[in-house]
Parts: structure tokens; C-alpha cells; sequence
């Protein structure tokens, strides 16, 4: 069995739309800037700023709990589940935020499964204009099975 797996981000991305309430207006200006990119693929988003996007921009964005609700984890989850392939998170560097562990939590399940994740305007508009947004994108990540495998032949506690 592999140590990896060949994933596959389809042409149709699953993008998730997240910012903190200081950056969620230049959110909303990036997603009017980039409608027309936007409304080829599959919007979600935490609870405020799906609702506020979709308001302001008329892309349709599923909206999942507000962040301090335990949006960012569910949005997480969604990674996990292989049905978000993207990330878009303004995030505020310099207001603390009450959930700043779930939103590092985010970050790392971004890392672990190597999706796209745009923490700022400059790299969203980086990855959006990239020639990949209209193409598959296969990338290896961990197999998590042959992991989970080995983990439990080493903590075999001779049961």
C-alpha cells in the first residue's frame, strides 16, 4: 500500500469564502471583482459572510454556522469529507478573534490535504487568476488509511 494517494480537485471548484468581521468588506469587493470566476464554481462559506456575499453579490453561497459557532470547523470537516477543495479566508492579523484555535485548525486541515488557501487579498487574487481554476489538479496526499494502519500496529498494547 502507497504512502500517498493521488487526489483530484475537479474543473469545478468546492470554494469556501471565510473572513473576520474587520476584512469581511474587502471580501465582499474581491467576490464582485471576481463574479464572473465565482459563479462557475461551488460557493460555502461561514454564516455572516456567506449571507453578506450573496446579498451584496447575488452569487449563490451556502452558508454554514458563523465562525465563533464553530463555522471554521465545519468548513474543516468539509475538507476532511472532500467536499471543499478551496479556501478563501480574509483573516484579520491584527484583531484577536475568540476562535483564533479553530481558525489554526482550519489552516492545518488546508495543509494536511493540500488544497489552495488564501489567507489574503494578494493571494486570492494570485490563485483565482491561475490556469488551474479551469482545469482538474491531481495532488498526492498522505493515505490515511496506511497511516491509521501503522499507527495502531505501533500502539498495540498486546491486545
Amino acid at each position: 500500500m502507497s504512502e500517498t494517494i493521488t487526489l483530484t480537485i475537479k474543473k469545478q471548484k468546492n470554494i469556501a469564502l471565510i473572513a473576520h468581521d474587520g476584512k469581511k468588506a474587502e471580501l465582499i469587493e474581491w467576490c464582485k471583482e471576481n463574479a464572473d470566476i465565482l459563479r462557475k464554481h461551488s460557493l460555502c462559506g461561514t454564516g455572516t459572510t456567506a449571507r453578506m456575499i450573496t446579498d451584496a453579490t447575488e452569487l449563490p453561497v451556502k452558508g454554514y454556522n458563523s465562525g465563533p459557532l464553530g463555522g471554521d470547523q465545519q468548513i474543516g470537516a468539509k475538507i476532511v469529507e472532500g467536499k471543499v477543495d478551496f479556501v478563501v479566508f480574509f483573516s484579520d492579523p491584527l484583531t484577536a478573534a475568540p476562535h483564533d484555535p479553530d481558525v489554526k485548525a482550519l489552516m492545518r486541515i488546508a495543509q494536511v490535504y493540500d488544497i489552495p488557501f488564501a489567507n489574503n487579498k494578494a493571494t486570492a487574487d494570485f490563485l483565482i487568476k491561475s490556469s488551474l481554476m479551469d482545469e482538474e489538479y491531481d495532488h498526492e496526499v498522505i493515505n490515511f488509511k496506511k497511516n491509521i494502519e501503522k499507527r495502531a500496529e505501533s500502539l498495540d498494547c498486546g491486545l
